[in-house]
C-alpha cells in the first residue's frame, strides 16, 4: 500500500510540473559577439549555446558582427550550433555592421539566418594566420576545403551553394537584400532589430541540421541576455590589434628597463605579463613576422645607443626602426586589423622620448664621480684624531669610520685634511688648506698669459 502511495504521489507531482512547464512563457536567450572570431569567442558562444540547452530555451539569438577570424574556433562554433538542441538563430546587426570570413560561416550554419537593414556578409576566403602570403598551391587547398565545408553547412541548411561557394573562392559579398533575393536565398528574413526578428519568427516552421522540421512558439517569450565573464571580456580586449600593439611595445619596454637596472622587479614583471598577454593576441591576428622583427630591432639600437657612442644614429635608427615595424605589424586588407597612424605615432614617439631619457640618464651616470670604495673615498675630507708626524702614522675620521692615515706633513689633532690616496687601509692625507691652495695654484697656472 505504501509503494502504491508513493507512485501516485509522484504521478501527481509530475503532472503538476508538466503543467508548470506548459504554462511557463517561452523563453528566448539572446547574447552579442562583437570582435575577432578566436577561442574566447568560441567558449562564450559554446556555453551560451549549452546554457540555453540546459534552460530549456525555445531560441537563442546571437548578435553577430565580425571582421572574421580562425577557422577552427569557427569549426567548433557551427559545430555547438549543430548539436544543440535549442533552434540558433545568427543575426547580423545593427545597421551599418557585417559578418565576414569566419562570421559568414558561422551564419551560415545557424538554424535561422538573419540580417538587419544595411549590412552584408562574405569574403570567407581563408588567407594564412600569420598574414604572410600562402603560395598559389597552398592558397587553392585551404580554399578549396573552406568551400567543400561551406557547401556542406548550405546544402544542409537549403541555402544557395554556389553563392556560398562564391564567397570563399572569389571573395564575395552580399547585402541584405542581395542575399535574401537569391534563389535559394542566402539567409531566411530581414530585420531590424532582436524584437523584431522575434515577432517574425513566432510561428515559423524550421528545418534543423539533421532534417528534421520544428515550429517556433514565441509569443509572450520571456527575453534573458547572456553576458561574458570578466576574463572572458578582458581576453577579448586584448585580441584587438591595437591593444596587442601596445601591449607588445610596453612589454618590450618594461623587459628593457629591467636589463638596464636588475633588481628593479616591477618593469620586468609588468614587461613579461604584458608580452604574454601580447603573444597571445598575435596567436589570433594577422601578424607580419617582418613588423615584430623590426620592432624588436628598434628597441635593441636605442638599448645600443647606451653603450655605443654614434651621435645619435642609432637613436635615429631605433625610432626609424620602431615606426616601420609598427606599420607592418598586421597585415590585413580589412579596416578593423588595422593599426591606424594616429596610434602608433605617440606611441612611438612616447617610447622613444622614455628610452632617450633613460639613455641620457644612464650617460649622466656614468660620467658622475664615484661615491663609494676606493675611488670615493679620494678627496674625500676627514678630521684628525691625533696628530701625525710627517712620515708617521695617526688616525682620521672620514665617512663616519676611523681610518688609519699618514702624512708627509704635520698635523695636528682636529686638523681638517683631505684624502689623496688609499692603499689598503691606509689613507693618505694633506692639510686641507694645503689641498686648498694647491688647487687654486692649479687654476691660476691654467689661465691664459
Amino acid at each position: 500500500m505504501r509503494r502504491i502511495h508513493l507512485g501516485i504521489i509522484a504521478v501527481v507531482v509530475g503532472a503538476a510540473m508538466g503543467a508548470r512547464a506548459a504554462d511557463r512563457a517561452p523563453l528566448i536567450e539572446v547574447a552579442t559577439v562583437d570582435g575577432i572570431i578566436h577561442p574566447v569567442t568560441s567558449e562564450f558562444m559554446q556555453k551560451a549555446i549549452a546554457k540555453a540547452d540546459a534552460d530549456g530555451a525555445a531560441l537563442i539569438v546571437f548578435t553577430l558582427r565580425t571582421p572574421g577570424g580562425l577557422l577552427d574556433s569557427t569549426r567548433d562554433i557551427n559545430n555547438a550550433i549543430i548539436a544543440a538542441r535549442t533552434p540558433v538563430a545568427i543575426f547580423v546587426g545593427p545597421s551599418g555592421n557585417h559578418a565576414a570570413s569566419a562570421g559568414f560561416l558561422i551564419t551560415m550554419a545557424a538554424d535561422i539566418a538573419a540580417m538587419a537593414p544595411g549590412t552584408h556578409i562574405g569574403a570567407a576566403h581563408p588567407v594564412n594566420g600569420t598574414g604572410e602570403k600562402m603560395d598559389e598551391v597552398l592558397s587553392k587547398k585551404a580554399a578549396s576545403d573552406t568551400a567543400a565545408y561551406a557547401r556542406t553547412l548550405a546544402s544542409q541548411r537549403g541555402r544557395n551553394v554556389t553563392l556560398v561557394e562564391q564567397a570563399v573562392v572569389d571573395s564575395r559579398s552580399f547585402t541584405e537584400k542581395e542575399a535574401l533575393a537569391a534563389s535559394p536565398p542566402l539567409i531566411d528574413l530581414v530585420a531590424n532589430d532582436v524584437p523584431d526578428l522575434v515577432k517574425k519568427l513566432d510561428g515559423r516552421t524550421i528545418r534543423r541540421f539533421n532534417g528534421a522540421s520544428a515550429t517556433l512558439k514565441l509569443a509572450g517569450a520571456e527575453t534573458r541576455g547572456i553576458e561574458m565573464t570578466w576574463p572572458q571580456r578582458v581576453l577579448t580586449a586584448v585580441a584587438h590589434p591595437q591593444i596587442a600593439y601596445l601591449l607588445l611595445t610596453l612589454g618590450t619596454l618594461g623587459l628593457t628597463i629591467e636589463l638596464w637596472s636588475p633588481g628593479a622587479i616591477l618593469p620586468g614583471v609588468a614587461g613579461g605579463l604584458c608580452l604574454l598577454l601580447a603573444f597571445f593576441a598575435l596567436q589570433v591576428l594577422p601578424v607580419s613576422y617582418a613588423g615584430v622583427l623590426l620592432i624588436l630591432f628598434g628597441f635593441a639600437l636605442l638599448i645600443l645607443e647606451v653603450k655605443v657612442t654614434s651621435h645619435g644614429l642609432l637613436a635615429i635608427g631605433g625610432i626609424t626602426s620602431l615606426l616601420f615595424g609598427s606599420l607592418m605589424l598586421i597585415d590585413s586588407p580589412l579596416p578593423e586589423l588595422q593599426i591606424g597612424l594616429r596610434t602608433i605615432l605617440p606611441i612611438t614617439l612616447t617610447i622613444a622620448g622614455i628610452l632617450v631619457f633613460l639613455v641620457q640618464l644612464g650617460l649622466r651616470a656614468q660620467r658622475t664621480p664615484p661615491v663609494t670604495g676606493e675611488s670615493g673615498m679620494v678627496h674625500a675630507s676627514a678630521e684628525a684624531l691625533t696628530s701625525i708626524d710627517p712620515g708617521g702614522v695617526g688616525r682620521v675620521l672620514t665617512h663616519g669610520e676611523i681610518w688609519t692615515a699618514t702624512s708627509l706633513e704635520p698635523i695636528h689633532a682636529g686638523d681638517r685634511v683631505v684624502v689623496t690616496e688609499v692603499k689598503g687601509l691606509l689613507l693618505t692625507v694633506k692639510p686641507l688648506e694645503n689641498a686648498q691652495r694647491g688647487s687654486a695654484s692649479d687654476r691660476v697656472k691654467a689661465l691664459p698669459r
